[in-house]
C-alpha cells in the first residue's frame, strides 16, 4: 500500500506536466490501477484488524473519503487564481500522498487474515468460499456505487440544464451534497455501534428512496432539489462501509475475495455514471433522478440476497445481542 501510494504522488505531479492527451490518459489509468491496492488493501487491512468490531473503524476510514472529496475543491479554489494554480493543487496533493506513502512503508508488520491466524492457533478455517453471497455483495457494492457516483457526478448538470441553478449554484450544490455525505459519514461512527448493520442499511436506503420520489414529484423546484441533495448526501453515507462491514462479518476476507467483492464497486463507478451520460444526451436530463432511484431499488434487492444467504449463526448472534457485535 505505501509503494502504491508513492506511485500515485509520482503520477499525480506529473498529470499538470503533460501536454499530450493520451499520454495524460495513460497517467490516468496507471493512477487508477495503483489506487486499486490502496482500496482493497485499507479495506481488507481494517476488517482483518479489529474483525466482527469492524463497524465504527470502517466508517471512519470512509468518512475521510466524503471529508477529502469535499475539501479538494476548495484547495483547487484557493491556489487557482495565482500563476500556473491548478499546478499546486495537483503538487500540493502529491507532497500529502508522500508523507502517507513514507509513512505506510515504514510501518512494521502487518495484519493477517483470519484465515492465517486460525491456522497459528490450530482452528479450522471457516470452509469454502460462498460464491453466491460474493456476488451478492459485488452487486450491492456495484448499483449502489453508481447511484452514489452519478448523483455527485451529474447535479450540476441535472441543475444548470433546468435551470433550477445558475452555475455558482450548481456547484455549491454538489458541495452541498458532498458535506451532507461527509457529516453522514461522521454520525455513522457512532451508530454504528448502536444499530445492526441490517437496521442502518434499511433506513438508510428506505431514505434514498422516498427523498427520490419527493424529488420526481416536484421536479421543478429548486427548493426540492436542495433538499433532494442534503438529504441523499446524508443517507448515502452509511451504506458502503455498513455493507462492506456486513460482507466483512459474513465471509472470511482475504486480499483476493476483497478485491473481487471491490470489483463491484469499480464497475459500478463507471458503468451507471456513463450511461446516465448518454440518457441525458437523448432524452434529457430528468432521467437521472429515475435511473438512481432503479439503482437503488437494485441496492436493495442485493441486500436482501446478502442477508439470505450470510451464515445463519450470524444472524442468529444479531438477534440475541439485539445489536450490532461493535
Amino acid at each position: 500500500m505505501g509503494i502504491a501510494q508513492l506511485c500515485v504522488a509520482a503520477l499525480i505531479f506529473l498529470v499538470p506536466l503533460t501536454p499530450w492527451f493520451w499520454v495524460l490518459l495513460a497517467i490516468l489509468a496507471c493512477m487508477g490501477f495503483a489506487n486499486g491496492f490502496i482500496n482493497t488493501g485499507a479495506n481488507a487491512l481494517l476488517v482483518w484488524t479489529h474483525a466482527e468490531k469492524v463497524g465504527p473503524f470502517m466508517n471512519g476510514l470512509h468518512f475521510f473519503f466524503g471529508l477529502g472529496a469535499f475539501l479538494s475543491p476548495f484547495l483547487v479554489a484557493q491556489v487557482v487564481g495565482i500563476a500556473g494554480g491548478y499546478r499546486w493543487a495537483y503538487w500540493i496533493l502529491a507532497a500529502i500522498s508522500v508523507l502517507v506513502g513514507l509513512r505506510m512503508v515504514t510501518l512494521s508488520g502487518s495484519p493477517q487474515p483470519t484465515h492465517a491466524r486460525d491456522r497459528e492457533t490450530a482452528r479450522p478455517a471457516r470452509g469454502p468460499i460462498p460464491y453466491p453471497l460474493v456476488i451478492s455483495a459485488m452487486l450491492f457494492l456495484f448499483f449502489y456505487v453508481g447511484a452514489e457516483i452519478t448523483f455527485g457526478g451529474w447535479i450540476y448538470t441535472y441543475a444548470v440544464t433546468l435551470k433550477l441553478a445558475s452555475i455558482a449554484g450548481a456547484a455549491y450544490l454538489t458541495s452541498g451534497f458532498w458535506l451532507s455525505f461527509t457529516v453522514g459519514r461522521l454520525i455513522s461512527i457512532p451508530a454504528s455501534t448502536r444499530f445492526t448493520p441490517k437496521q442502518v442499511i434499511l433506513t438508510a436506503l428506505f431514505s434514498c428512496l422516498s427523498i427520490l420520489v419527493v424529488g420526481i414529484i416536484f421536479s421543478n423546484s429548486s427548493a426540492i432539489l436542495w433538499i433532494m441533495a442534503i438529504g441523499l448526501g446524508f443517507c448515502m453515507a452509511p451504506i458502503w462501509p455498513t455493507g462492506f462491514t456486513l460482507a466483512g462479518q459474513s465471509i472470511n476476507l482475504t486480499g483476493r475475495l476483497t478485491g473481487v467483492i471491490l470489483l463491484g464497486d469499480s464497475f459500478g463507478g463507471m458503468v451507471l455514471p456513463s450511461a446516465v451520460g448518454q440518457v441525458i444526451e437523448s432524452t434529457g436530463p430528468r432521467a437521472m433522478v429515475y435511473l438512481i432511484f432503479g439503482s437503488l431499488v437494485f441496492t436493495l434487492l442485493a441486500f436482501f440476497g446478502m442477508l439470505r444467504l450470510r451464515p445463519a449463526k450470524i444472524d442468529a448472534g444479531e438477534s440475541n445481542n439485539g445489536q450490532d457485535p461493535a
